[in-house]
């Protein structure tokens, strides 16, 4: 089968772009002495998480105990949950990976420390702690080094637990003050920060500019996206993932609708300096995606000299790639603009 023959709307990955992408990162790790710790999340796939921690990556990050859970139980052994976990039955899970994998979890909270100290006594295991930090996201964090220093405390006095750092989202000038001021008042309490994580792709090749930072986490640079072309943290031709949908009708001369909608492309918008619309319509380039349906992309061609015919397959590199991943049960894969196979998301949906 060829590329051409598959049923649209499809995602269909570079599997030699890929490739470049995860040395060129791991490349820049190694140059500054950074870890790198990919995040999981923009892929889903195991094989490409094998393939990073074969090029040299310290292990996995996962956002959500789920993607851990299929990470875990396909032989990845050293993750990261970035996510603070809460409640009894995440405890219950946890065990069960921990008992799989190295686990390291992040929390900001004394209930995400008991979820963790419950987790580590019924699976007879021991768990890592990162505490995390704001650095300007206004999401999860601490934001006081005093307040982190309180958990780091409690981590350490509770059986099962080791304190093993730090980390924040995303790497900022903030990031360095945070820990700067963190190792000060954490050496006067005896306590060591050995790792402290950081993250983000579009701004992941200046991290060895941040004083502190040993660990970098980023996801989207397997396969950049319109977002990271636009924030200068990839180009164009680095892009592994493209949408390839139809042309499904041609209501008025210039407008098209294509099979590919909310459900494919998703409703996420890029920074301003990416342009217009719902990603970026490579065979055309003057085409918008101006408005997205569920299952219809609704696009301007206004501004197009020729315009794309009814049936006729177009190509889209989406906004957010992530979130693209996570809307598609399997993904095209080729070389050298062959197919070469389709892969399951096997982590898709796993949100719990």
């Amino acid at each position: 089968m060829r590329i051409s023959d598959l049923e649209t709307p499809v995602p269909v990955i570079d599997l030699d772009r890929v490739e470049a992408n995860l040395k060129k990162m791991q490349d820049y790790c190694d140059a500054h002495g950074l870890a790198l710790r990919p995040h999981i999340k923009t892929h889903k796939i195991p094989a490409f998480a094998h393939r990073q921690v074969e090029l040299g990556a310290s292990g996995i990050t996962c956002q959500k105990l789920g993607e851990a859970e299929v990470m875990s139980e396909a032989g990845m052994d050293d993750i990261l949950i970035s996510y603070p976990m809460v409640g009894v039955g995440k405890a219950l899970r946890l065990g069960e990976v921990a008992r799989r994998a190295k686990l390291r979890v992040a929390v900001d909270s004394s209930e995400a420390l008991n979820t963790l100290a419950d987790a580590a006594r019924a699976a007879n295991v021991t768990i890592g702690v990162l505490v995390e930090f704001d650095s300007g996201a206004k999401r999860t964090g601490v934001t006081t080094v005093t307040e982190a220093l309180t958990l780091a405390q409690r981590a350490i006095q509770l059986p099962g637990l080791r304190f093993d750092g730090l980390m924040t989202y995303p790497s900022t000038a903030a990031t360095a003050t945070f820990v700067a001021q963190a190792k000060t008042k954490f050496a006067a309490a005896g306590i060591d920060i050995a790792i402290v994580s950081g993250g983000g792709t579009p701004n992941a090749w200046t991290a060895h500019e941040i004083a502190g930072l040993t660990e970098v986490r980023v996801g989207t640079y397997i396969y950049q996206d319109r977002s990271t072309v636009a924030m200068g943290a990839a180009t164009l031709e680095e892009c592994a993932l493209h949408v390839h949908a139809t042309v499904v009708s041609r209501p008025t001369e210039d407008r098209a609708i294509i099979d590919a909608g909310s459900k494919s492309l998703s409703s996420d918008r890029a920074p301003p300096e990416a342009g217009e619309g719902y990603g970026l319509v490579l065979d055309y380039p003057g085409a918008i995606v101006e408005r997205l349906n569920e299952e219809h992309g609704i696009l301007d061609l206004s501004r197009c000299a020729k315009k794309p015919a009814i049936g006729e397959r177009i190509r889209i590199l989406p906004n957010h790639v992530c979130v693209v991943t996570n809307l598609h049960d399997e993904v095209a894969v080729s070389r050298n603009g062959e197919l070469v196979d389709r892969w399951r998301v096997a982590a898709r949906g796993m949100t719990r």
